[in-house]
């Protein structure tokens, strides 16, 4: 793409074509078995997997609507967790569909989120396709766009302490149900933006929402481990804990990222940067420990760190002539110090835009990598949703984990038919290996991708158009390649500098990164 080209692309169409693009801005069918001295090959869902490998199911963005039918809200308020399937699969209220509507255009909702109807279509896929899992891993995102208007709105007379029991109530059964699914499998939980007492990307720390809802998240852990996790789940929302046997020496660290994000602020509405703070001392802490044990690490979260391309392209930011790009985090001290540690960190688990993508996590700063690391990076995977609201069809992933190394070994990727959960099917739209002709998802198979998109500016080749197929599940929004070479930039440039030199250098006015 030439320099005049490009500077037409940026000042207008580029708007329009990413608006659309990045629309909202944002299994192991056989058990597997269990480690042995000499891997012996069998066939679980399609894919070869070895004696050692571990199942995991990847969902994230579930974004439950309670208000599907606002009839039977009322009676959600009222009774416990435990009675809310049964009012739920109740038949639909004769006017459902036009009071739903006009609650959504009362609160300015941009879409419909999960139903009743479409969760119980999900869990029923994933009791069939992830029956093998060992362990799960939730992105955050339990609760529905919009809560707090609808809320509002439904329950005009509502008391003090009333919302703040509903969204604890709707987080309650999200879990209640993905474990019912799948039963006996420990679920790891974030948080997203949405879950909140008090409203979208608001929440404060040391609550008795976090201490409330920490109850029911840290369910599934070891009695040694769930006391100290439910102690710094109360005080942000982030805790650390083994994965489940037979994975070998791992742990997760699970983070709330809400209080990085730029629109972050306290239920009064204020400012406080102290919660993200200490929560990047505490995973310093965590991973420096590891390091020491040799364990190995994952981390997840909901927000991911590095650029905004939704954001960034539709307010046509000229980033060549001093403009900045729009980032997800207020600071780059989460990318920053997660990439000292490509040691130890084996995988990232992020999610927030609905939409299936990844990136390396890798060192920009001067100067050595801090003692004992390796500059190797770190490869993030972005979890798509459940929720279809951006345009997307349903979607989770099934992975297959290697126990000794706590590597993504393979994923695949299963997506619905439609978005409502009627008369849905659900069925595998890529596998990871077969796909990208990878024998692994780490930080160097994730730089070699990326390496071959960035050198494929106008889309060609397979892998390129593999991945502009499937970032939106289903192939609702196949206009990426419209973007393909600034939205490349984005995926191995977490910080605004490397992203801005890496844009410059296409459009010849810079040097990339």
């Amino acid at each position: 793409m030439t320099k005049t080209h490009w500077a037409g692309v940026r000042r207008g169409a580029f708007a329009l074509c990413v608006a659309a693009v990045f629309a909202g801005g944002p299994g192991m069918r056989a058990q597997a078995a269990a480690p042995a001295q000499k891997p012996v090959t069998t066939s679980a869902g399609g894919l070869a997997v070895e004696s050692h490998a571990v199942g995991a199911l990847f969902v994230s963005d579930i974004h439950f609507e309670p208000f599907w039918d606002p009839a039977k809200a009322a009676k959600l308020k009222a009774a416990p967790v435990s009675e809310w399937n049964a009012i739920l699969a109740e038949p639909a209220s004769a006017d459902q569909a036009a009071k739903f509507a006009e609650l959504q255009e009362t609160c300015k909702a941009r879409g419909a989120d999960t139903s009743y109807t479409l969760y119980e279509s999900s869990l029923r896929a994933i009791h069939e396709e992830a029956s093998g899992a060992k362990f799960v891993v939730l992105s955050g995102d339990l609760m529905a766009h919009d809560f707090s208007c609808k809320f509002a709105t439904t329950f005009p007379e509502a008391k003090p302490g009333e919302y703040r029991a509903f969204a604890e109530g709707t987080i309650e059964f999200v879990m209640r149900k993905l474990r019912g699914a799948l039963p006996g499998v420990p679920v790891y939980a974030a948080l997203g933006n949405n879950d909140s007492d008090c409203g979208d990307y608001q929440l404060d720390p040391d609550s008795a929402f976090l201490a409330e809802i920490g109850k029911s998240l840290t369910a599934d852990f070891p009695a040694r481990e769930r006391a100290e996790a439910l102690r710094t789940f109360g005080e942000g929302g982030f805790y650390s804990v083994r994965l489940p046997a037979p994975m070998a020496h791992t742990r997760i660290l699970v983070l709330d990222d809400l209080f990085m994000s730029q629109r972050y602020a306290t239920c009064g509405g204020k400012a406080n940067p102290a919660p993200a703070a200490a929560q990047i001392v505490w995973m310093e802490q965590q991973l420096n420990a590891a390091r020491r044990s040799h364990e190995k690490v994952w981390v997840m979260s909901h927000i991911p760190p590095g650029v905004n391309p939704y954001a960034t392209a539709t307010r046509v930011l000229d980033l060549c002539s001093g403009g900045k790009p729009t980032m997800f985090l207020k600071s780059e001290a989460l990318p920053d110090a997660m990439s000292n540690y490509g040691d130890v960190i084996e995988l990232a688990i992020f999610a927030h835009t609905h939409m299936d993508e990844m990136r390396l996590l890798k060192r920009t700063a001067a100067g050595p990598p801090a003692e004992g690391a390796l500059d190797k990076g770190v490869a993030l995977k972005m979890v798509g949703s459940i929720s279809p609201v951006n345009g997307n069809n349903p979607s989770f992933t099934v992975a297959e984990i290697d126990a000794a190394t706590a590597q993504l070994k393979d994923y695949r990727v299963i997506v619905a038919s439609n978005q409502t959960g009627v008369d849905t099917t659900w069925s595998e739209e890529y596998d990871f290996a077969k796909t990208y002709k990878e024998d692994a998802f780490t930080a160097a198979s994730v730089a070699d991708l990326v390496t071959g998109f960035k050198a494929d500016p106008t889309a060609q080749g397979s892998a390129s158009q593999s991945y502009i197929r499937n970032y939106s599940a289903g192939g609702g929004l196949r206009n990426l390649g419209v973007v393909w070479q600034p939205y490349t930039c984005a995926l191995r440039n977490d910080g605004a500098d490397a992203f801005r030199s890496c844009v410059c250098q296409m459009q010849g006015t810079g040097s990339s990164q």
